[in-house]
């Protein structure tokens, strides 16, 4: 059993773990959040350290010593924007680099965008302000995001002779092809409108003083699915995305994640706290 000890040590994001609920907020507030390797680096650090204290990932809701074991996990940027995306010392250095530093600093990229897309918890965007390039990279690896009405979105690479490669699976899942082809080659910014009609956000509210409520409502609406449930929801979208047997071999794999969760021990929990008609164990007290 993993406790809730030996948090990473950060200086560029702010970790805070509320019971089942993990806060990470974006601190470089003067850069307006932009990523640099160090911060970079702070958030995979962290990704993989809820990951690892994640009810989903443990098959249990606490530790041996009681602690709960994390669910929900929600992202947020400090100050007057989510993130502007790469840092402009770190876009100058890629210009120097050799090929072979440039793939390190890609491959560092996919860990931080894919740890956040194959989280166990379930993940939520706080965004206010622009969310640019790697910020709007974040946002498509989310599984629910709130926005304010000023938001503007960019995938904003093209803008630089560069496309939003690394970014481009999530982002793609997110808003499907013909929406991420024309991002990718506008490159321009989406108000709050469009990002809620493409499906690159979920809400949109009016200014940030209503981001409490809205948070708090998803929140607890996910505290009431079985987390082991919303875990493997994951693995289940994963193997449809990724499906390339026919269809009856499609059906024989769903029956078998069907048997699968309905044996496990969440799986026995819900079924008998629905015929015994009392709550499941993972739901909160009124």
């Amino acid at each position: 059993m993993k406790l809730m000890d030996n948090p990473p040590t950060t200086s560029l994001i702010e970790l805070t773990i509320e019971g089942s609920c993990a806060r990470i907020e974006l601190a470089r507030e003067e850069k307006f959040n932009a990523l640099n390797v160090a911060m970079i680096t702070e958030l995979i650090e962290v990704f993989e350290w809820t990951k690892e204290r994640s009810a989903g990932q443990n098959d249990a809701l606490s530790d041996s010593n009681g602690v709960p074991y994390l669910r929900t996990l929600v992202l947020s940027g400090r100050g007057k924007h989510f993130c502007a995306g790469a840092d402009i010392n770190m876009m100058r250095d890629a210009g120097a680099n050799t090929p072979e530093e440039n793939r390190k600093d890609s491959e560092r990229l996919d860990r931080l965008f894919n740890g956040l897309w194959s989280h166990p918890c379930f993940t939520i965007g706080v965004v206010q302000g622009v969310a640019l390039g790697g910020g709007a990279g974040l946002i498509a690896c989310l599984d629910y995001v709130v926005a304010t009405e000023n938001v503007r979105i960019a995938l904003s690479e093209g803008k630089l002779g560069i496309l939003p490669a690394v970014i481009g699976p999530y982002v793609y899942r997110r808003v499907g092809s013909a929406n991420f082809r024309r991002l990718a080659m506008q490159a321009s910014r989406i108000k709050s409108e469009e990002a809620l009609r493409i499906g690159l956000v979920e809400r949109v509210v009016n200014d940030p003083e209503a981001f409490d409520e809205e948070i708090d409502a998803i929140i607890a609406e996910v505290l009431t699915t079985g987390p082991s449930a919303a875990t493997l929801a994951k693995e289940l979208t994963l193997g449809f995305d990724r499906w390339s047997a026919d269809d009856e071999a499609l059906r024989r794999w769903t029956l078998d994640f069907t048997s699968r969760m309905r044996g496990s021990r969440e799986g026995q929990e819900g079924l008998s706290s629905f015929l015994e008609k009392r709550p499941a164990n993972w739901k909160p007290e009124d």
